[in-house]
């Protein structure tokens, strides 16, 4: 009985082999695709189904791709010839919300921003904010580690995660972490499980810190300065006096004109570089002023309004950055981190890049943490080894400044040739190994992250 057979016979009709199902399963939002289309997509109810799906996945050595909305940026759900697709996108239940111990369980599939819409219900909210949170899955926060415009004050998932449930390659079930406040038994292998893209096993099922919903005010500033340099260093200058926005964004004189040509908006002055900061709880109007004066004596043009519409306005100008590229041309939407105080020097970093390679670079930056985006434009489906070539330099520069590879996005497919660079050749086979322990075959998500674990 062939590997589809047995699938058919256990599962039934979750196994889907349409051609639609297939092709779609080949690629991620980066751009990239699998050089052919999977076995099938199971598409998962129950973590009976999974656990189905794995251990005939085991026995008879078949590789799976896990999968959420497909919304990653670096190839890690991308499935190819001769792999199984194990979809969680049905397994969409809030199981348990306990405001009074601010933690709900819940499943993968779960849309972010619908997550938070049912929490607010109760007064309470989960504070990891992707970009992508109107389309991407509790699952695919938690494989990719990720942040958002909010993490630099809330925290990133890796701080709102108290427990998962896995199940092994294998098909056993574990459940890791814990329900407490506190807990600290043996090895954290929750935080280990958070980040690795797929390669040690598929989070069914999660259960989540919560926090409060903020109360008092909400403000929002805009700050238009001469050069991205002069941003750059206006942010770490809000951060090095001790202020701590809840959303501090950049956006570069390119990104910010595309965004604006997207929403017919007026088109800023040529150069003109801009941060969007916003600020909340009951010390919100306080700390707004007080971020305004840093701005202005860092020689910047600074408004402020409490306008909760006008607020998410201008937040919204923000989060249009992806559609605003996507009309440019292929986008490679790269993901790199320094320390605060750096970002100024990364920014150089990126101008060197673009007059050595005579291409342009916009670049948008979670500026309260140190999260630079910086998008390569080009034509055609496939990465061009030019745009690969300047993209090496750059993530190397990150490197050289304190840095790291990815904030948020994760290796993935994508950025697996650098990653012994980051890590340096003892830690990069010791987490191999770590991959090994968890899946001795090698069939979960291979060629991601560690390309040849």
């Amino acid at each position: 009985m062939s590997v589809l057979e047995r699938l058919r016979s256990e599962l039934g009709d979750i196994v889907d082999t349409s051609a639609e199902a297939l092709e779609q399963a080949r690629a991620d939002r980066s751009g990239h695709r699998s050089p052919g289309r999977p076995l099938a997509v199971v598409h998962a109810r129950t973590v009976d189904d999974v656990q189905s799906t794995m251990r005939i996945a085991s026995a008879t050595r078949t590789p799976v791709i896990v999968r959420g909305a497909g919304t990653g940026l670096a190839g890690a759900a991308n499935a190819g010839p001769g792999q199984i697709v194990l979809s969680l996108t049905a397994m969409d239940r809030i199981l348990e919300v306990r405001p009074d111990d601010l933690l709900a369980v819940v499943e993968p599939g779960i849309l972010n921003a619908t997550l938070n819409a049912r929490l607010a219900e109760q007064g309470v909210w989960w504070a990891p904010d992707p970009a992508s949170r109107e389309i991407s899955t509790i699952g695919g926060n938690i494989a990719t580690g990720a942040g958002g415009l909010l993490c630099a004050k809330y925290g990133v998932v890796r701080d709102a995660v108290l427990g998962l449930d896995l199940v092994l390659a294998d098909g056993r079930l574990m459940h890791l972490g814990h329900r407490s406040v506190k807990g600290v038994t043996g090895l954290d292998l929750t935080s280990l499980v958070i980040g690795s893209e797929g390669r040690l096993g598929v989070v069914v099922g999660a259960t989540l810190k919560l926090r409060r919903l903020v109360a008092g005010p909400v403000c929002a500033i805009t700050a238009s300065f001469g050069s991205v340099r002069d941003a750059a260093a206006a942010s770490a200058a809000v951060t090095a006096a001790g202020l701590q926005p809840a959303v501090m964004e950049l956006m570069d004189a390119r990104s910010l004109a595309a965004v604006h040509d997207l929403l017919s908006l007026p088109a800023p002055a040529p150069g003109t570089a801009q941060l969007t900061i916003q600020t909340d709880g009951p010390a919100a109007l306080d700390d707004a002023a007080r971020i305004v004066a840093v701005l202005r004596a860092s020689g910047g043009v600074a408004d402020m309004t409490s306008d909760p519409a006008e607020g998410e306005r201008l937040l919204g100008i923000r989060r249009s950055m992806h559609p605003a590229m996507a009309a440019l041309g292929t986008t490679l939407i790269e993901d790199v981190s320094v320390p605060r105080s750096a970002m100024p020097a990364m920014f150089d970093e990126i101008a060197r890049i673009e007059q050595a390679y005579g291409i342009s670079i916009p670049t948008v930056a979670h500026a309260g943490d140190g999260n630079l985006h910086p998008n390569f434009i080009f034509d055609g489906d496939e990465v061009p080894p030019r745009i690969w070539d300047a993209a090496g330099e750059l993530f190397r520069a990150a490197l050289r400044l304190g840095g790291t590879l990815t904030g948020e996005h994760g290796i993935g497919m994508l950025k697996s040739r650098w990653l012994a660079e980051e890590l340096g050749e003892d830690q990069w086979e010791l987490q191999r190994q770590i991959v090994r322990v968890f899946d001795p075959l090698g069939i979960l998500n291979p060629g991601k992250v560690f390309s040849d674990a």
